[in-house]
């Protein structure tokens, strides 16, 4: 690990040396912690556990009940790996967009806190240990899913699509949903009709959730010459794909419904999938206005939705 700091060398002429003072261990305390913070940081441990609470219920569902406990842990462990290691090669690729932003100004990188040699050693040594977990502990496709996830999101989708097409967040999606067919083959070896609309669930979920955030962050992505659908494309383009994609994420949800899912399933995507399309109907009837979007709370409900979701899928495969 290395850290941006600057440290006077030598002593001045004519000044004695004199005996050294106790060390300030407090200082040196504080310095690791922020190092560890920095790095910690560049994995976004947020978007960890997001990706975690979307894994674990699709595993639970392909294995009809609990499945090996080991073998949760080695999902758990190789994919938070994963996650960490393809967001920290993305804070090493996009440094130059992120000290533009006012949203990510202040990540290790754009902060000088972390230099970015080593936040690329970091994220390929994440990577190449999350692969190596998972293909000793699990199965050939659960691993090669796992690192076309990675190779997808850092070169395809950081390096390529999101500065060149105002659907990044669309063809980004796919990395975002993989962790669900990661869980699904680390079971069964295989994947199927469940996994795979458990997958287009999490897909079709992302574009209302990120446009959201677009949205918000609107002149940030202008500003760093990012061609985020809000920033390149008419309010009411944008207000038209975010009830469409809402729309399509709840018909995913009740799609999934008879494959391997019971009533608490069932009742659940139905009242939650109701109140997330009321939100963004709100979202647009406040565009059309002229008033205050509010989109953060489109955002945020967002992700209420789809935690209650896939632990009501959780619940029906104990059942």
């Amino acid at each position: 690990m290395s850290m941006i700091t600057e440290r006077p060398q030598g002593r001045p002429s004519g000044v004695r040396e004199t005996a050294p003072f106790p060390a300030d261990r407090s200082g040196v305390r504080r310095d690791v912690r922020a190092v560890l913070r920095a790095y910690v940081a560049l994995t976004k441990p947020r978007i960890v556990e997001l990706l975690l609470v979307t894994t674990v219920p699709a595993m639970m569902l392909a294995a009809d009940g609990w499945p090996d406990f080991g073998l949760v842990a080695v999902v758990l462990i190789g994919g938070s790996l994963a996650a960490g290691a393809a967001s920290a090669l993305n804070c090493y690729i996009d440094r130059d967009i992120d000290q533009l932003m006012r949203r990510t100004k202040r990540r290790p990188l754009p902060a000088h806190t972390v230099t970015p040699r080593a936040a690329l050693v970091f994220g390929l040594v994440l990577a190449a240990v999350s692969l190596v977990l998972m293909a000793v502990f699990t199965n050939w496709l659960a691993t090669a899913l796992t690192a076309a996830a990675i190779v997808y999101y850092d070169l395809v989708y950081t390096l390529w699509l999101k500065r060149r097409t105002p659907q990044n967040t669309f063809w980004g999606g796919v990395c975002g949903a993989a962790p669900v067919l990661i869980g699904w083959a680390a079971v069964t070896g295989s994947l199927a009709p469940g996994g795979w609309a458990l997958f287009a669930v999490v897909f079709f979920w992302q574009m209302p959730h990120f446009y959201a955030l677009a949205i918000t962050y609107k002149d940030d992505y202008a500003r760093a010459g990012i061609p985020m659908l809000p920033v390149v494309r008419s309010a009411r383009r944008v207000n038209g794909e975010i009830l469409l994609w809402t729309v399509l994420t709840v018909a995913a949800s009740l799609a999934a419904w008879p494959l391997g899912l019971g009533i608490v399933y069932g009742v659940t995507a139905i009242v939650t999938g109701a109140l997330l399309l009321g939100e963004a109907i709100l979202l647009v009837r406040r565009s059309h206005r002229g008033e205050p979007l509010k989109p953060m709370r489109l955002f945020h409900w967002s992700v209420t939705y789809l935690t209650i979701l896939f632990i009501a899928v959780a619940i029906d495969a104990l059942r």
